[in-house]
Formats: structure tokens, sequence, C-alpha cells
């Protein structure tokens, strides 16, 4: 499959995911905005602006996948998946905003107690946004996880916690219904709400800021990829080990030492045959980098060298 191919298919899923997901944000966000109104409820309202800001994230994402599904460019030429990072940080720190603002509010309502009794059709707002929040995104993430897009798995967390912040939203409502002489219980729910966004838009943000830093794989994983790169016949050492994240790709270079009395032919196809099982190791490296050091070796030490290379490739 090409590359133009590769692009066609995730622009045409990401664009299908994300137009179901603000259409059914449109509706749970009126639907709910106006049962937290005539229901007396800032859970539920504070609810339904949530669901609204859902709306911000799916134009964000309908617009940044033609960006970042670009092939590289004279200007990029690694590509443009951080677009897709920036979009990712964002949805992040919007969450948060959202957040701040929901506990703000409660904390002025109890202040100057604007607070009333709830009614029914908050609950059963709240409740219809549980149900169907958790559907799209069931979905949604498996669509993420099929294209490998990161941002679109970021939305579908968006979904979950909208589902998640609605938990409470509702429950507070029940117990003002339940036990009309508890109706701050309205308030405490809105501030629980709040703390599920805030943990939603912790677990989305800090991926993508270890990108934008450059943050490597895991030890473990480079280990793992040394020791890949150690397996190749003619290979006598692997130093200078650096990775970094592109979107889900992973961009490796690093030096491996070759017996210095072969030839630059030889030396580069041993680099060769590194890049190729680094490549296709299963790790989403994009692009490896091989740089060849010669290292001189007498006869006796690059045969025992070269056996060693050997039985690392059968273990």
């Amino acid at each position: 499959m090409t590359d133009g191919v590769k692009r066609t298919e995730q622009i045409a899923a990401v664009s299908k995911v994300t137009w179901v997901g603000l259409a059914v944000n449109v509706i749970l966000a009126v639907l709910k905005i106006l049962a937290g109104i005539f229901g007396n409820s800032r859970a539920v309202t504070a609810d339904g602006i949530h669901s609204l800001s859902d709306l911000v994230t799916d134009v964000s994402l309908l617009i940044g996948v033609r960006m970042w599904t670009a092939p590289p460019d004279k200007s990029h030429p690694y590509g443009h998946q951080r677009y897709e990072t920036l979009i990712t940080a964002a949805i992040g720190i919007l969450l948060a905003a959202v957040a701040v603002g929901i506990v703000v509010d409660a904390s002025v309502a109890y202040s100057e107690q604007h607070v009333h009794h709830a009614k029914a059709v908050a609950f059963w707002a709240a409740f219809a946004s549980i149900v169907i929040k958790e559907i799209l995104y069931r979905w949604t993430v498996f669509y993420g996880r099929l294209h490998k897009a990161p941002s679109v798995i970021a939305n579908a967390w968006h979904h979950r916690s909208d589902a998640l912040s609605s938990i409470p939203a509702a429950a507070s409502v029940l117990v003002g219904l339940l036990l009309p002489e508890w109706y701050w219980v309205d308030l405490v729910g809105s501030i629980i709400v709040a703390f599920f966004i805030i943990h939603a838009a912790w677990e989305i943000t800090m991926p993508a800021v270890n990108e934008l830093v450059d943050k490597g794989v895991p030890e473990t994983i480079a280990k793992e990829l040394q020791d890949l790169a150690l397996s190749v016949e003619g290979v006598l050492d692997v130093h200078k080990l650096r990775t970094r994240y592109q979107g889900v790709a992973v961009f490796v270079d690093l030096h491996i030492s070759v017996d210095g009395s072969i030839s630059v032919e030889e030396g580069h196809a041993i680099a060769d045959k590194v890049e190729a099982l680094l490549e296709g190791s299963g790790y989403d490296i994009a692009d490896a980098l091989v740089h060849v050091d010669p290292q001189r070796l007498d006869s006796s030490e690059t045969r025992q060298r070269r056996m060693r290379n050997r039985g690392r490739r059968f273990l």
C-alpha cells in the first residue's frame, strides 16, 4: 500500500469518526445545557459545557488531519506529524481550562448561595450522556488504534471523560431529588466533574509534551534495539543510540563499529542490514540512520567477535 493510499484512508477514517462525534456532541451539549438550566443543576450545565468544548477538538481534528498526514517536503523533511502532537496537546490544555472554569463557577455559586433544588429532567439528561458518550468512546478509540492516530485516541478520551463526568452530575442530581435538604451536593458534583476532566487533560497532554521535547523510547526498548543491531553479522559494537518520537513513529540514529580492514562497500552493506532489521522490528520505526565507525582488530580478535555475533543471532 502506497503512502498516498494510506494518507487517503487515514483522512477518510478520521473525518468519519470526527463528524459523527461532532454531531453527537452538538446534540448532547444542547440537551445537557438546557436540562441543567431548566432543571436547576450546575453540575449538569457544567457537563453540557464540557460537551460543548468537544466541538472545538472535533473541528481541530477535521482541519488538522490533512496537515499531519501530508508527505515530507523541503520545509518538513521528517514529515508533518508534529502538527498532530500540537493538536493533541491543545485538546488536553482546553480540557484543563474547562475544568478550572467549572471549579470557579461552583465556588462563586456557593459563596453567593445561588443554589436551587434540581429537577428530574437534569438527571435523565446526564444519564443519557453517560450511555451515549461511552459508546462513542469505544467506537472512536477503536478507529484511533486501527489507524495509529494519537489525536483521535485523545479525542476518544475526551468522550470518555465526558461520560465519566456525567456520573457525578447524575448522582448529585439524584441525591438532591431524594434528599432535598442536601441541595448543595449539586455544587460538589460539579467540582467532582472538574477533577475527572483535569485527570483526562493530564493523560492527554503529557505524552504530547514528552514528544515535543524529544523524549526517547523507554530504556528497555532502547536496549532491545541495541541488541538487535549487535545481532547483525559484522557489527562489533553499538554506541550513541538516540531515539525520538514523531507521532506514533520512532526515529533512530546510532553508531556501529565494524572491522576497519573491510571495504567501504562492505561496511555500508552491514549498515543497510542494521537499518532494515530495525525498521522491520515492530517498534514503529519510521527511519533508522546508521553511522559506521572503523575499528582496527587483529585477526584473532576479529574471529572471536564474529563468532559472538553469530551466537547472538541464534539466541
